[in-house]
């Protein structure tokens, strides 16, 4: 049961067991994650986006080119009924590379680019130095525009 004392990792927790799963309906999409450890979760979301504007005329990136992102975010979820949740996700992206139709590979497997995993790391590493040199209070309520109270955040100022 969900209230039901559990161990892992030396620790003690309650919630679903750990390697438990989720799969979530939205709109035009599957967000699917699993429970790593009491307070860490894996997801994947799929889905099909649309402009809610037309893009203008000639511009934007060719037909079938790709970006890669790395993605900082905020969520609040509150459960309605058994089956249902309010989610509201806020946060930042970051550019890591982009792959153009005609390329085999994205932008950072190239010669003189700076790799995946050293351009998160110095996403993170930037990150994280304007947290400890923020003297700002970074637990302030900000709300998302929404007449809800439900939906605001304890947002990061210095990452949105």
């Amino acid at each position: 049961m969900y209230d039901t004392l559990k161990h892992f990792d030396n620790k003690f927790y309650t919630g679903m067991t750990v390697g438990g799963t989720h799969l979530w309906d939205y709109k035009n999409g599957k967000w699917w994650e699993v429970k790593a450890s009491p307070d860490q979760w894996l997801f994947q979301f799929n889905c099909l986006k649309t402009r809610a504007r037309a893009a203008p005329a000639n511009t934007g990136a060719k037909l079938n080119t790709k970006f890669h992102w790395f993605i900082l975010a905020d969520q609040i979820a509150t459960k309605i009924d058994a089956n249902t949740y309010q989610t509201a996700l806020r946060g930042v992206k970051f550019k890591v590379g982009h792959q153009r139709p005609h390329w085999k590979y994205f932008s950072y497997n190239y010669p003189e680019q700076e790799d995946y995993r050293t351009r998160v790391i110095h996403i993170l590493e930037n990150l994280l130095a304007r947290l400890k040199e923020d003297p700002i209070n970074h637990s302030r309520q900000t709300d998302l525009g929404s007449n809800n109270s439900r939906n605001s955040f304890q947002l990061i100022d210095w990452c949105v």
